[in-house]
């Protein structure tokens, strides 16, 4: 009886002991994701001052951090914090960035729209990968850009890293530049604008189906008045659709790379996707006349998947180092090539 008594005793004190253990780790996580919210509220502050906001928000996120990283490190104990906000918020922001994705005006285009999209995506990633076998670049940082510059830039490299099991230094690297060229490519589109015999509608087609962000697309449509948007939105949104499919497709993959030995490759089912599905769903659906979710709900919930995406491009970028820059030349050199060759394919099929 003494001895179990004892035993219970000393269960008790340890319990004792872990609670300041506990709360010292939960303080130092909340550090961590502190300190990327951080650099996420700087990189859109300084993405919004004129002359600056050209690379947009996630490009000085990941600038921004990684130029910390360089500069000053930052303390091992903000770690846990710091990784929370790369993995656990980078797929709660897909989750909701599946709002932006309004299935029932995408389907009633008829199937059309989906299929230059399609063709759009596979073309960006096989070019890509083409080309990038050619210069014998780093092949996870160059996949992670096809699908970038097929489907919905920083978004669509955020959704398939996890599933790819790709470095984060290679995700951080890919969704800067992705969103530096991709920037780079609306503001030449809007030069172009008044050069091209296209109308409105051909010319929201083309920026639709082949530049790489939904901001991008509105960047270089807007000047072409509301019809060009609205065309090249939903030309876009349609790629945004495709990458449901295409994670799907990559699981299905990398699980039979996995079961053929090829190393501990089988990624876990990517439930994130559900989630992102769901909501898509939820944003589409209309109960009579009124939509479920209303405008104002999409619209702050969009926000907050955008400054999620920042704070998990904080975490990213925190994790680069100055010797994985001398890889990425060539990566870059595959997508910008495959971008330009991408943006005349689109021209031809408008």
């Amino acid at each position: 009886m003494q001895r179990i008594v004892k035993h219970r005793v000393l269960q008790s004190l340890s319990a004792v002991r872990l609670r300041p253990s506990f709360r010292k780790q939960a303080l130092h996580t909340a550090g961590g994701i502190l300190f990327t919210a951080v650099l996420a509220l700087l990189g859109l502050m300084l993405s919004v001052v004129p002359g600056l906001r050209i690379l947009g928000p996630l490009t000085w996120t990941i600038l921004l951090a990684a130029l910390f990283r360089q500069l000053w490190g930052y303390p091992d104990l903000l770690r846990s914090g710091i990784q929370f906000s790369s993995k656990k918020l980078l797929r709660y922001a897909i989750v909701l960035y599946g709002l932006k994705l309004n299935m029932s005006i995408l389907f009633s285009q008829g199937p059309g729209l989906l299929l230059r999209d399609a063709a759009a995506v596979i073309f960006a990633i096989g070019v890509t990968l083409f080309i990038a076998k050619r210069l014998k670049a780093d092949f996870s940082l160059s996949l992670l850009l096809g699908i970038g510059t097929g489907v919905c830039g920083a978004a669509a490299i955020a959704a398939a890293a996890p599933i790819l099991k790709a470095r984060d230094e290679d995700t951080a690297l890919g969704a800067g530049m992705i969103a530096f060229v991709g920037t780079l490519f609306a503001v030449i589109y809007t030069i172009l604008l008044p050069l091209l015999p296209l109308s409105p509608q051909e010319y929201g087609m083309w920026a639709g189906i082949s530049l790489h962000e939904l901001a991008q697309v509105a960047l270089a449509a807007a000047p072409a008045g509301e019809d060009a948007l609205t065309v090249s939105l939903l030309a876009k949104l349609g790629r945004v659709f495709l990458l449901i499919p295409l994670c799907f497709v990559l699981v299905i993959l990398m699980r039979r790379r996995g079961a053929s030995g090829s190393g501990d490759t089988r990624p876990a089912f990517p439930w994130f996707l559900v989630g992102f599905t769901a909501l898509s769903l939820a944003g589409s659906f209309e109960m009579g006349d009124e939509p479920l979710l209303s405008g104002q709900f999409k619209e702050s919930a969009s926000m907050t998947a955008s400054f999620l995406l920042a704070m998990a491009m904080a975490g990213l970028g925190l994790q680069i180092h100055l010797k994985t820059l001398s890889k990425a030349w060539r990566p870059l050199l595959a997508m910008t090539l495959s971008s330009i060759l991408l943006s005349l394919l689109a021209l031809w099929m408008v």
